[in-house]
């Protein structure tokens, strides 16, 4: 029997995961232990192995085959846009990805006026703002608190994930619009499900009794 390979999502997720997994009856505590150097994690008894990941790099092993399944949220699944199977919503891990700003800023998005959109998320709010609203903008890739983009005249507006909005509110930003509901979800290689139908379908079916 063949290896079945989980790529998990670093931090919270992997550890929401790993107690879901633990209902299912399917135990590999190294996962979570913070002391230890491993890379890669072993149940020889299930035949599966676990390692953790950056979440954007978790649909990119799952496509290549490194992983067999991955777990990770819908908003890197969305951003990344790699080749692989969306199989299962968890339900935990849930926010929102929105368009952000201060509240001024309302108007520059109800005239579809051409602004500067700054985000870590460059491909959804391309998305969103190209083929859902049809508005022309310019959008800038930051990799850290994209909350400062308005704040420092950056940008007009931002597009982030929310989950309770206090830093918004902190930095006076609110939510302006609603792009869509996150949470963590299950993804397949696409050579894995032909080649490990039964086994993959059995895991996902159990985790879903699993779930709430």
């Amino acid at each position: 029997m063949r290896y079945l390979t989980f790529a998990l999502g670093k931090g919270r997720l992997a550890g929401q995961t790993m107690e879901l997994l633990a209902k299912c009856g399917i135990e590999c505590k190294e996962v979570t232990d913070k002391n230890t150097r491993k890379l890669l994690f072993t149940n020889e008894e299930l035949g599966l192995r676990f390692f953790l990941a950056k979440g954007p790099d978790v649909p990119t092993y799952v496509e290549y085959g490194a992983a067999d399944i991955g777990i990770v949220g819908e908003d890197t699944i969305l951003e990344e846009n790699r080749r692989v199977y969306e199989v299962l919503d968890l339900g935990f891990g849930k926010c929102r990805m929105c368009v952000c700003g201060p509240k001024e800023a309302k108007d520059l998005l109800d005239h579809h006026e051409r602004i500067r959109v700054a985000s870590k998320y460059p491909n959804i709010a391309k998305d969103y703002f190209y083929n859902q609203k049809h508005q022309t903008v310019d959008i800038i890739k930051l990799n850290g608190s994209v909350e400062l983009g308005p704040i420092v005249n950056l940008s007009d507006v931002i597009v982030d994930i929310v989950e309770t909005g206090s830093t918004l509110r902190e930095n006076g930003l609110e939510v302006l619009e609603e792009i869509c509901p996150l949470s963590a979800r299950v993804i397949v290689n696409q050579v894995s499900m032909q080649m490990e139908t039964d086994r993959i379908k059995a895991l996902v079916n159990k985790m879903k009794e699993n779930l709430g």
